[in-house]
């Protein structure tokens, strides 16, 4: 197990997704709503644009944390909030989101991060915070 303490900061994670990733995050989730890959459903519903999975988000982020577990199954409680989409444009680059994690309480064997998102210099996720065991 690892071990940290409160103020610690993890090296960050840089994802790109593309609409490539969409697509086969819908076949493997099942969610096949149309705002994760067609721009004129998304624009009728007044969003600016297709925008990324939220729980593909959520996966993305918490892997800020498990990359840096010895064991990914010390990963205790996790949840977050959404607040912004993260808007995929139809090109080959893509949209990068930028992950970060800060260790913020460390007792008993726990320690609780909190997880920062930021696409496009904006946070996209709330209240993201991940409990994870340590020695």
């Amino acid at each position: 197990m690892k071990t940290v303490s409160a103020g610690d900061v993890l090296p960050s994670l840089t994802v790109t997704f593309r609409r490539e990733d969409l697509v086969r995050y819908a076949g493997a989730s099942g969610d096949f709503n149309p705002i994760h890959w067609s721009d004129r459903m998304a624009a009728s519903l007044g969003l600016p644009g297709v925008i990324a999975h939220g729980m593909l988000t959520m996966a993305s982020a918490v892997r800020v944390v498990t990359d840096w577990l010895d064991d990914p199954a010390d990963l205790v409680e996790y949840g977050v909030r959404f607040t912004k989409p993260v808007v995929v444009p139809d090109d080959a680059d893509g949209a990068e989101v930028t992950f970060s994690a800060k260790a913020d309480k460390v007792a008993d064997g726990l320690a609780e991060f909190d997880i920062t998102a930021v696409f496009g210099g904006e946070k996209v996720l709330g209240r993201s915070r991940a409990v994870v065991r340590v020695s």
